[in-house]
């Protein structure tokens, strides 16, 4: 039995406790955020069943992924990076909006972000570069052109509907090249670049978007109020959510002091009802399922799921499920050191750092560090195709664990041989 057993869960045992633990917590504070499913649905199981089958055929799907060997990540990376482009611009020319961002496209019936294959696909590539560029020096200065080129082609059509996941590509892609020693006085460059961009298009958000953060109504400009013109610009099409940027910004850099009387739920409801769940949860928490704000929190089970982890399971549980975070990276760390061969080893740290700044994003808005980003936390939060895509990262970091464990051992035992030899 242990033997069977044995098969099935291969690679690394904390990566795996890791991944379980975060299911758990997973299924029973979705079924507690799920409240409002329930009630509309009129199934109370409904919504957590769907989300533990997800959840159970992510978990196949990263044993199957598991199984794969390391070299094949890499014939895989050209047809990731061409599927993700030709995607990308679909979903900009004829993506289903939510909220205002065109971000879904149907494929087969299967309804998908194509950003969250763009990205593991984008860590693929740098890490390939990284690891074919390697010198005794460190990465060759040519590496730096390609992962831009490369990066270009994935990140900007991402930018335009999804901002925030555009940033979080692009911290990635800057640490795994900071971790495979690429120049730092091109590393420099690039964020002062980066630095002068980010001030010019907060200066053309602030001067083309209006704010609606003091509107009740929905706020955000969607494609029904642009549609309205007859032919819109691409200019204007490219900026058509500067509207929904610019009132994230007012709300974030804000210090004007509302009195608890005077504050309006309607106008920023996910964040005062983010607020009070924290606030009310009174160090200890609540216990699961004993939430109140899951009923007022649209996202409640996915972009602000960490706020009712904190109202049910009070500081200690949201410090529990931030290290859990922090053992992943730290794990992955210890995996890629063992590893012989480059390649493996960046993409374990970049898939790693994918999912842990994903998640650090996540926890910031949830707390008010952070404007509205609209980023789930990973493994955690109810999502469809995002929690398989999370797993079979899950699954590629205990592939790398695998062989980088054989390969240990191997060297232990040679080394054990010429000793007994000498």
């Amino acid at each position: 039995m242990n033997k069977k057993l044995g098969n099935i869960f291969k690679g690394d045992k904390v990566i795996w406790m890791i991944f379980f633990f975060l299911c758990m917590i997973s299924i029973v504070e979705v079924y507690s955020a799920s409240s409002s499913l329930s009630y509309k649905g009129g199934n109370y199981w409904s919504p957590i069943l769907k989300h533990s089958g997800i959840l159970a055929f992510g978990t196949f799907m990263m044993v199957v992924v598991l199984n794969v060997k390391c070299k094949y990540f890499k014939l895989a990376t050209p047809i990731l990076l061409l599927f993700s482009f030709i995607t990308l611009l679909w979903v900009l020319a004829a993506g289903q909006s939510t909220n205002g961002a065109s971000r879904w496209v149907s494929l087969v019936g299967i309804q998908f972000q194509p950003s969250e294959v763009a990205k593991g696909a984008l860590v693929l590539a740098v890490a390939q570069i990284l690891s074919a560029m390697q010198t005794d020096k460190g990465a060759d200065r040519k590496a730096f052109g390609y992962i831009l080129f490369v990066g270009a082609f994935i990140v900007f059509p991402i930018m335009l509907e999804n901002l925030s996941t555009a940033m979080l590509i692009c911290v990635t892609v800057v640490l795994m090249m900071f971790i495979g020693r690429v120049p730092l006085d091109q590393i420099g460059k690039l964020l002062g670049i980066v630095a002068i961009v980010a001030v010019l298009g907060i200066a053309m958000i602030m001067l083309l978007g209006t704010d609606r953060s003091g509107d009740t109504e929905k706020q955000v400009l969607t494609e029904s109020t642009i549609e309205k013109k007859e032919s819109p610009s691409a200019f204007e099409k490219m900026f058509h959510r500067a509207d929904t940027w610019k009132s994230r910004i007012m709300k974030f850099m804000s210090n004007e002091e509302i009195p608890p009387e005077k504050y309006d739920l309607d106008k920023d409801a996910q964040v005062a009802h983010a607020n009070i769940a924290i606030a009310t949860s009174n160090v200890v928490g609540k216990g699961p399922g004993n939430s109140n704000e899951r009923d007022f929190l649209s996202q409640a089970f996915s972009d602000f799921i960490y706020a009712i982890v904190i109202e049910e399971m009070g500081i200690v549980g949201a410090a529990f499920v931030a290290l859990l975070y922090i053992f992943l990276l730290f794990r992955t760390g210890q995996i890629a050191n063992r590893c012989e061969n480059s390649f493996p080893a960046f993409l374990a740290m970049g898939i790693a750092l994918l999912l842990v700044i994903q998640a650090l994003f996540n926890m910031l808005v949830a707390v008010g560090l952070a404007p509205v980003t609209g980023q789930p936390l990973p493994l955690v939060s109810k999502g469809g195709t995002s929690t398989i895509i999370n797993c079979v990262y899950v699954g590629v970091i205990l592939s790398i664990s695998r062989s980088a464990k054989r390969k240990n051992q191997t060297t232990e035992k040679s080394t054990r041989a010429v000793a007994s030899v000498a």
